[in-house]
C-alpha cells in the first residue's frame, strides 16, 4: 500500500524545460525563477518582485467570460525575461513543482495554481453532482495543465504541508475533500459519503471524501481549503478587474467565449 511523501519544501537551481527555479523560504514560500527565453504565465496578484528588464504583458486566455461570471480569475499575466522573478500566495504553506514531459497532463483544484511555463496548455471544468454538497451547492473548478508543445512545468501552492501519492493500477487512497491538490490525468476520482448513526433520538451526519483510483500522482495538503467566497473578494481586486475588463471584454467575445 503506497503511503503519501513529503514534496522537498526547498529547491535550489532546479533546471527543466528551458528554465531554472529555486523555492525559497519556510512559513510563506517563494518561488524565484530565472528566466531566459521560455515565458512564464500566472495570476497578476502572486508576483512578488522581479528586475526591471523583465517585460509583464497579458497572457491569452480562453474561456474567460465563463470565469468571470463564475468568480475566477479571467486574466492570466506574462512574463518574459532575460531577468528573474519571484511569485508568492498570501497564505502559509508550499511551493510544489510538477515536471510534466511532452503529454502529460495534470488536473489542480481550483485557487491553488501559481504559475507556468509558457508552453503548457490551461484549460477548466467544473465539477457538479454530488460534489456540490461539499462546496456550497455551485460545484468547484477543475484546472488542467497539459504540455503539449514539449516539456513544461507548473508550480501549485498547497496549504499546509504537502505529500504526494503514487498509485499503482487498480491502487486507491481516500482523502478529504479538502485535501487533495493536484492528481494525474490518469488518476480516477469519485465522490463517496457515509451515513453516521449516533443512536436512538439522536441526529444522524455524513462523512464525505474523494476516492482515487491508480495509476498516477496524487498531491495531498496537510491544511484543510477552504473555497474564497465574494464576500472575500477585496475591493482593491474587484476594481482592477472591473477597469481591465471594460478594456477587453470585447475582445474576449469576439474571441468565441
Amino acid at each position: 500500500m503506497a503511503i503519501p511523501t513529503l514534496h522537498p519544501t526547498r529547491v535550489h537551481d532546479e533546471s527543466f524545460a528551458g528554465v531554472t527555479y529555486h523555492l525559497e523560504g519556510e512559513l510563506v514560500p517563494v518561488l524565484h525563477v530565472e528566466l531566459a527565453g521560455v515565458p512564464l504565465y500566472f495570476e497578476h496578484h502572486v508576483l512578488l518582485w522581479k528586475h526591471p528588464q523583465v517585460d509583464i504583458g497579458v497572457h491569452p486566455l480562453k474561456g474567460a467570460v465563463k470565469r468571470l461570471f463564475a468568480g475566477l480569475p479571467i486574466l492570466l499575466t506574462e512574463a518574459r525575461g532575460p531577468g528573474h522573478i519571484a511569485f508568492s500566495r498570501d497564505g502559509a504553506g508550499q511551493v510544489v513543482p510538477i515536471h510534466l514531459s511532452r503529454g502529460q497532463g495534470i488536473d489542480v483544484r481550483e485557487h491553488q495554481f501559481l504559475a507556468a511555463t509558457g508552453n503548457v496548455d490551461y484549460t477548466f471544468q467544473r465539477i457538479q453532482g454530488v460534489s456540490n454538497l461539499l462546496f456550497g451547492g455551485s460545484g468547484f473548478f477543475l484546472d488542467t495543465f497539459a504540455a503539449t508543445a514539449g516539456d513544461g512545468i507548473v508550480w501549485l501552492h498547497g496549504y499546509g504541508n504537502v505529500f504526494f501519492v503514487d498509485l499503482a493500477p487498480g491502487e486507491q487512497i481516500d482523502i478529504e475533500p479538502g485535501g487533495w491538490i493536484y492528481k494525474d490525468r490518469s488518476v480516477g476520482m469519485e465522490t463517496q459519503f457515509q451515513r453516521l448513526a449516533t443512536g436512538f433520538l439522536a441526529s444522524a451526519g455524513q462523512i464525505f471524501w474523494n476516492r482515487f483510483t491508480g495509476p498516477g500522482r496524487i498531491g495531498i495538503q496537510s491544511m484543510y481549503y477552504h473555497p474564497p467566497v465574494a464576500s472575500e473578494t477585496s475591493t482593491t481586486t474587484n476594481a482592477t478587474t472591473a477597469g481591465v475588463v471594460g478594456g477587453l471584454l470585447g475582445a474576449m467575445l469576439r474571441g468565441g467565449d
